[in-house]
């Protein structure tokens, strides 16, 4: 699932493979942009902004894309077959003389000015992975609704950019607080963000996420996934419930033993877990 350090290492290989270089190819495959060519630009830059990409090109034009749930660029060499999925899910290809990026299943895809980025981006918190990480204000926008749910600010890019549903989980069960309690009664949020940073920095790289200490593929990840089966920890089986609003509820997993509910707070009890 695309989350921070997905876009970071997406980000990365498109830069890698299109910057400084004029495009040769150019197929904008969403009816909006169906007439656009970009061919005979040069690449300036492809960056990250939390899970958003950002693709700026000479003349002031940014292509700007977001992954979401299955979206994917793929790289191939000019000579390489293409492997991402079949074609009907391919939405852009962008290539150059001897690199062609292809990107699959991308809910979003437009093209507008660089000058005016902020419109799709300026309403982000600060990047986990960004240059513009800045604790102090992420901690601030993360307590301004302090009877929401921690599982629920964590997963809003408007307080901090890069988390998804996976490292939510993950860094509630590392924390050991329920996912359902009142983001503004956690114990140390100064120690939730420092640990959100070093997970996605230890992970930018990595083709397979982890964040336990073993790499094994049955151990990498301690509860998101794992409804039904015990915990690394305590043995106690991991359950799973959706959470927020019905127009963005996520699935959260959590350990029930590692994470109890707390105590004598309103609002705070756990659901019934249908996941496990």
């Amino acid at each position: 699932m695309p989350e921070g350090d997905t876009v970071w290492r997406a980000a990365h290989r498109l830069h890698d493979a299109l910057a400084a270089k004029p495009l040769t190819r150019s197929d904008l495959r969403v009816p909006r942009l169906a007439t656009t060519d970009l061919t005979g630009r040069t690449v300036l830059e492809v960056v990250p902004r939390g899970k958003h990409l950002l693709t700026r090109l000479e003349g002031g034009l940014t292509l700007h894309s977001h992954l979401r749930m299955d979206g994917a660029w793929q790289v191939y060499r000019a000579d390489e077959r293409w492997r991402g999925g079949p074609a009907h899910q391919i939405r852009a290809v962008l290539g150059t003389a001897d690199r062609t990026a292809v990107g699959y299943r991308l809910p979003v895809l437009e093209l507008l000015r660089t000058a005016e980025e902020d419109t799709v981006v300026g309403h982000l918190g600060p990047d986990l992975l960004g240059p513009d990480w800045d604790p102090a204000e992420a901690r601030r926008r993360l307590l301004a609704d302090p009877g929401r749910t921690v599982g629920e600010a964590l997963l809003d890019q408007r307080n901090l950019a890069g988390i998804g549903n996976v490292y939510k989980s993950e860094l509630c069960f590392l924390l050991r607080v329920s996912p359902w309690l009142p983001v503004g009664r956690l114990p140390d949020p100064d120690r939730a963000l420092t640990l959100a940073r070093k997970l996605l920095e230890a992970n930018k790289n990595r083709a397979a996420r982890v964040t336990t200490p073993s790499a094994r593929p049955d151990r990498r990840l301690w509860v998101y996934g794992r409804a039904g089966q015990p915990c690394h920890r305590c043995g106690t089986t991991i359950r799973g419930a959706d959470q927020g609003p019905a127009t963005q509820e996520r699935v959260t997993f959590w350990c029930p033993s590692c994470q109890p509910a707390p105590e004598n707070l309103p609002g705070t009890t756990q659901p019934p877990s249908p996941y496990a």
